[in-house]
């Protein structure tokens, strides 16, 4: 089972890969890790529209099913945080970023603006 975040499916994630790189010119495309060093993959397909550079992510992780905490409550003993992530359960979520030329840096679309890649 997926859950997926914000209506994108990866079935959809595949049409709106396809349709990007049939109408617009990719700069880059490529998968890196989990940004909070978690399971999990972030697909990111960066290209050039009229309106600007686009960003699009995709986050591929096991659904988290709980954390526990592990220590002693003796005065300078350390904790330890496990993590339990599903085997067979996925969470997805898809992020849309515009290019700021004045900030150099990326700037999160919301709302309709995301809604035109499908999500």
């Amino acid at each position: 089972m997926c859950y997926g975040i914000n209506g994108m499916t990866p079935e959809r994630w595949e049409q709106v890969k396809g349709m990007v790189k049939d109408k617009f010119q990719v700069i880059s495309e490529r998968q890196e890790p989990a940004a909070d060093g978690g399971p999990g993959t972030v697909e990111i397909l960066e290209f050039v529209t009229p309106a600007g550079k686009i960003r699009l992510e995709w986050v591929d992780a096991p659904l988290k099913l709980s954390t526990r905490a592990l220590g002693s409550k003796r005065i300078g003993s350390s904790t330890t945080v496990i993590h339990e992530y599903s085997d067979t359960e996925r969470v997805h979520r898809f992020d849309a970023y515009r290019w700021d030329e004045a900030t150099s840096s990326w700037i999160e679309l919301r709302g309709s603006s995301a809604e035109m890649f499908g999500a």
